[in-house]
């Protein structure tokens, strides 16, 4: 849903509104759990909402997006979408039943509110070889008519290398698993890629396809929407799924060698599940502008759970991560770069005036999280970063080391203030407690003050 939907109008629709539902698929309740992870399959990610009623999804899993676009990105998401996501519990929250319900409100004035999210991770990627299952089951808004004209609901995912760019869009890919709008009884599967306009992506269509829900629609119940990346086949494969009905493919024969390395070489995709009202694609398949007087708001979009599994193949670190040798997350002793960390909360991927990329401006409460760092059997006491400060006079703030969860006591700090400008780079070592084995590394960032204090280049650590 990012700026792929400016133009997109779907000749097709007609067609799709007349298709018929296929066989019913096995019924399962409102709250139900992730499922078993089938033989030959291995569970890398999960979230089923269990939680308090009116309480927010969990901030470990979750990144919130809020307002009416990224900071330096397109407006209304490049999609012309009306609404502004907030954080709000009315937008966004657990039911207390296992699911996340993410609601459209419109207050007095006519002003639209919802909410999106995406996973902390952004590293969703098949094993060298192998294959990756990215599954949800959801039930989309139940509002049909013109009630409905304006509800976008989408299940979806875009490649890592757009947070902190956001204008490299679609080179670095986006599957879209899920999407709907206007309460139409059908969901479409879209894969964007290549340059906008055209190129063999058909920008800024995409390479879709659509189907109705089999047997209930897809507004009055739960159905299961599943994408597979499907590297252990010939040409290699992208597959779309609605209750197990495989409904869209694309493979790898279909596209040059560039475009196809740009959005399967980097280091994987994140996955988000938003409610978006009006924009390109609801107005093109109204043949009007969207929502309208009659929308009616109040309607939820309801997660009963997102998972990610991988099969088959080797390491899940693509060729190009040159961080982590051996295909086993990194190596403690060599430089870790900031813009590879496996999630990132807060600050901006931005070009480094010392060659490649850093993690700018970063502030009080941001963090990086890199997966599987390798000590060793040796005993590391020393953390060193590449930092720089642009900050204020008076702003300071301290990078902190913590092992296997971001609420952990910190293992080493240092303080760090302006050091000349946000491209004048230090090298700042810190002591820290002894460290051995292989560990989660969340690198923290504390401060008395809100305003940004410290970019960060690549962290590293010694004995």
């Amino acid at each position: 849903m990012e700026p792929s939907r400016r133009r997109r109008v779907l000749a097709t629709a007609a067609a799709l509104l007349a298709a018929v539902p296929a066989a019913v698929f096995a019924t399962m309740s409102a709250d139900a759990s992730v499922p078993a992870t089938p033989p030959g399959w291995t569970l890398q990610w999960s979230d089923d909402f269990t939680g308090a009623a009116n309480t927010l999804p969990s901030g470990a899993n979750w990144i919130f997006d809020t307002g009416h676009g990224y900071p330096g990105g397109p407006g209304n998401w490049g999609t012309g979408e009306i609404q502004n996501y907030t954080t709000s519990t009315s937008n966004i929250r657990l039911d207390g039943s296992g699911n996340l319900r993410i609601t459209a409100l419109r207050d007095g004035s006519g002003n639209w509110t919802s909410a999106r999210i995406e996973t902390q991770r952004a590293n969703f990627r098949p094993p060298s070889g192998g294959k990756l299952a990215i599954e949800g089951r959801i039930q989309m808004p139940n509002v049909t008519g013109s009630a409905a004209l304006g509800y976008w609901p989408a299940f979806w995912a875009l490649g890592s290398p757009y947070r902190g760019n956001y204008w490299n869009w679609p080179a670095i890919g986006e599957f879209d698993i899920m999407e709907n709008v206007n309460g139409i009884n059908s969901v479409w599967g879209v894969l964007h890629c290549g340059v906008n306009p055209g190129g063999p992506c058909n920008e800024t269509n995409g390479l879709g396809a659509s189907r109705a829900c089999p047997g209930s629609t897809c507004q009055s119940a739960f159905h299961t929407y599943r994408f597979e990346w499907d590297e252990s086949v010939s040409p290699k494969q992208f597959r779309w799924y609605v209750d197990g009905q495989q409904f869209h493919s694309v493979n790898q024969n279909q596209f040059d060698a560039t475009t196809w390395n740009n959005m399967t070489g980097h280091a994987g995709y994140f996955i988000l599940l938003n409610l978006a009202m009006g924009g390109a694609f609801p107005n093109g398949v109204a043949g009007q502008g969207t929502p309208t007087a009659a929308t009616v708001p109040g309607h939820s979009l309801v997660v009963d759970y997102v998972a990610v599994w991988t099969a088959g193949g080797g390491t899940t670190t693509p060729p190009t991560t040159t961080t982590t040798p051996g295909g086993s997350g990194w190596d403690a002793y060599t430089e870790i770069q900031a813009e590879q960390a496996t999630s990132r909360s807060g600050g901006t991927v931005e070009t480094c005036a010392e060659g490649g990329q850093d993690v700018g401006q970063l502030k009080n409460g941001d963090s990086l999280r890199f997966s599987g760092v390798r000590f060793g059997s040796g005993t590391a006491t020393q953390f060193v970063a590449r930092a720089a400060s642009g900050a204020a006079g008076g702003v300071s703030g301290l990078v902190e080391v913590r092992l296997d969860s971001p609420t952990a006591a910190p293992i080493g700090s240092f303080a760090i203030a302006n050091t000349g400008g946000w491209q004048s780079w230090r090298t700042v070592p810190a002591n820290m407690s002894g460290v051995t084995g292989t560990h989660d590394v969340y690198i923290t960032f504390t401060s008395g003050q809100p305003a940004a204090y410290v970019s960060v280049n690549w962290i590293k650590f010694g004995t």
